[in-house]
């Protein structure tokens, strides 16, 4: 379901019928002395302010998403209600997603949602890993970025709400020339690091598999993304990079999990 659509659609309907209400039918009513907004416009441009309000704010400035997989563990939560900034990557026309003003580019580390470029009515949400131009190599579980190793700080071990088993927890740190940024990632030590199921992708021939891993050069426009939760996330190493025309928006903060009240406000 495209919701950005249907609001639209509300917008447009609701809007019509407000300023038909304003021009036309508002002065008839105060000719005739009548108070009351016949029913069908009660319930049409009566709510074109608030429609539009929402449409707003949800097209050009933040939009809620909810996390339904583990795949960012332990960054974000099953259930986690997350706040997306929609300017952050340029502004763009709702529905038709054309950009209109340029703004920043992603950088490595950022959290960011986008259209999943396999069905562009799905949105996924994944860590930047790497931007166009970036060798990046995935093998043994580690990550290598233009020739450089990321480095990993070990933490104890991390109880798996999925699987409700323990694994291994890691505090990744890009190198310095590459921003520095860390964050917490998860690995399942039962689980191999080679890829064999991936899919045929735009620019597949830029990757290399082997039983160690995937090793892929990002093409102009695009990025490498993936999952924090590292053996439980269909990212980048299976179905490809994600183009910059895809993206929605980057995630800044958690504003609701029904299930852990203690997640608001929380964000790594």
């Amino acid at each position: 379901m495209n919701f950005a659509l249907i609001l639209f659609i509300l917008v447009v309907v609701t809007g019509v019928a407000w300023v038909a209400d304003k021009l036309v039918f508002a002065p008839k009513r105060r000719a005739a002395g009548i108070d009351r907004m016949p029913l069908w416009l009660e319930y049409t441009a009566s709510f074109f302010p608030v429609i539009f309000a929402v449409f707003f704010l949800r097209s050009f400035l933040c939009e809620p998403f909810k996390i339904p997989s583990g795949s960012m563990i332990p960054s974000l939560m099953i259930g986690d209600f997350i706040l997306v900034n929609k300017y952050t990557y340029g502004v763009r026309l709702p529905v038709i997603n054309k950009k209109i003003i340029e703004m920043n580019l992603p950088e490595r580390g950022d959290v960011a949602v986008f259209r999943y470029p396999m069905d562009e009515s799905v949105d996924y949400i994944k860590r930047v890993i790497a931007l166009p131009g970036d060798v990046i190599s995935y093998k043994d579980k580690r990550l290598t970025l233009n020739g450089q190793p990321l480095t990993y700080e070990a933490k104890p071990d991390y109880l798996d709400p999925e699987t409700l088993s323990y694994v291994k927890f890691y505090r990744e740190t890009f190198p310095k020339e590459f921003g520095g940024y860390a964050h917490n990632i998860l690995n399942h030590p039962e689980r191999v690091s080679g890829i064999f199921n991936q899919s045929q992708f735009a620019y597949s021939e830029n990757c290399e598999y082997n039983f160690s891993g995937v090793t892929c050069t990002v093409p102009p426009g695009h990025y490498f993304v993936m999952g924090d939760n590292r053996d439980n996330s269909a990212d980048s190493r299976y179905w490809g990079f994600v183009p910059e025309a895809n993206l929605v928006g980057k995630a800044f903060f958690v504003w609701m999990n029904l299930g852990d009240l203690k997640r608001i406000g929380r964000f790594e």
